[in-house]
């Protein structure tokens, strides 16, 4: 299904967070050009500036009006799978190769799901006035 306007930001942030996970799975491995140190500082940056006002706006606005028709699986999912990435991001103390990986592979999981199911989904069964509500709140 064609991405609605009113979710091209959101889309948009879907693609920096893969660029994001995939450095973060080659630096967990050592490939050369991709230092963990370096990632993990611009993880921090990017989760502050992008990630968390990201995970906001679905929270604040697409969560809820989800769940009001019955979608409460993929929100749940959605829920669980913000608390995850938000615990490796606060983590310092154990940030090593493995971490890394796991957040990169959980970040590209997450969008992955975000955009081939729940925001399909939600194209499917709610009302315009969302959206224009989402779009909205991604320009602050």
């Amino acid at each position: 299904m064609k991405r609605i306007e009113e979710l091209h930001k959101l889309s948009m942030d879907h693609h920096l967070a893969l660029v994001l996970a995939r450095r973060a799975k080659l630096a967990s491995q050592g490939k050369a050009g991709y230092v963990a140190k370096e990632i993990w500082d611009d993880i921090d940056k990017k989760f502050e500036s992008e990630l968390e006002p990201h995970f906001k706006v679905e929270e604040d606005y697409l969560c809820p009006a989800m769940t009001a028709v019955g979608e409460t699986a993929l929100i749940e999912q959605l829920h669980e799978e913000h608390k995850v990435l938000r615990g490796i991001i606060s983590n310092h103390e154990g940030r090593n190769d493995a971490l890394l990986k796991a957040f990169g592979e959980l970040l590209e999981k997450h969008v992955r799901f975000e955009e081939r199911v729940l925001f399909e989904k939600a194209q499917e069964v709610l009302p315009p006035h969302v959206f224009k509500k989402i779009k909205e709140a991604c320009k602050h």
